[in-house]
């Protein structure tokens, strides 16, 4: 019987294979900003979306394919259906409190790798040191068990996690986000945000 939360999985991780396949086919979806995907996003999951905003689809934790697959409609897609506004980022509470729910009960384990990886940007999205130090553990431990063949791909996870934290060590805040949210940036943040590389 195929679960509710499959076509997401499927759309997101796509048919391919090997991590090095997966990465080539679905990283421009995964990490680049393209209206027509943002578009796909909305028009296929919207409504899951809303669900998982609400606090629903709560039943999706009891398996670990679920619970990524909620975590991804908290954390990933409100970045693309509501991109540039407030809601992009209305799902990191609850993303938070069920990525360290199923941490403490190791529902990772049963994981792949680069699913694994969605689920510690979560910790790497918190404007929080604590879930940052844990987002360069996560990260660090899967590079450091990575194939040869993978090791660039999980040491460039590893470095944007300690770019992150050092951002949230450096400001408590990500200052990319204060024009969303309708804060006011310090002088120092605004010249950071003039910076190359700032706004990630």
């Amino acid at each position: 019987m195929r679960t509710p939360w499959q076509p997401l999985l499927d759309w997101w991780f796509g048919s391919a294979v090997t991590v090095t396949e997966v990465v080539a086919a679905r990283g421009g979806l995964w990490f680049g900003k393209q209206d027509s995907q943002d578009n796909e996003a909305r028009e296929r999951f919207a409504e899951q979306v809303e669900q998982a905003l609400r606090g629903g689809l709560a039943d999706w934790m009891a398996d670990p394919a679920g619970w990524l697959a909620l975590i991804l409609l908290l954390d990933q897609l409100p970045r693309m259906i509501y991109r540039d506004t407030p809601q992009a980022f209305a799902g990191d509470r609850r993303a938070q409190l069920l990525v360290r729910e199923g941490l403490a009960h190791g529902r990772e384990a049963a994981l792949a790798p680069i699913q694994q990886v969605f689920i510690y940007l979560v910790l790497e999205h918190a404007e929080d040191l604590p879930s940052q130090a844990q987002s360069v553990a996560r990260f660090a431990a899967l590079h450091a068990g990575a194939a040869a063949s993978e090791d660039k791909l999980f040491a460039g996870y590893l470095d944007y996690a300690e770019r992150h934290q050092r951002v949230i060590a450096r400001f408590g805040r990500f200052p990319h986000r204060n024009s969303i949210l309708g804060r006011a940036s310090t002088a120092e943040e605004v010249s950071f945000l003039r910076e190359p590389g700032s706004r990630f």
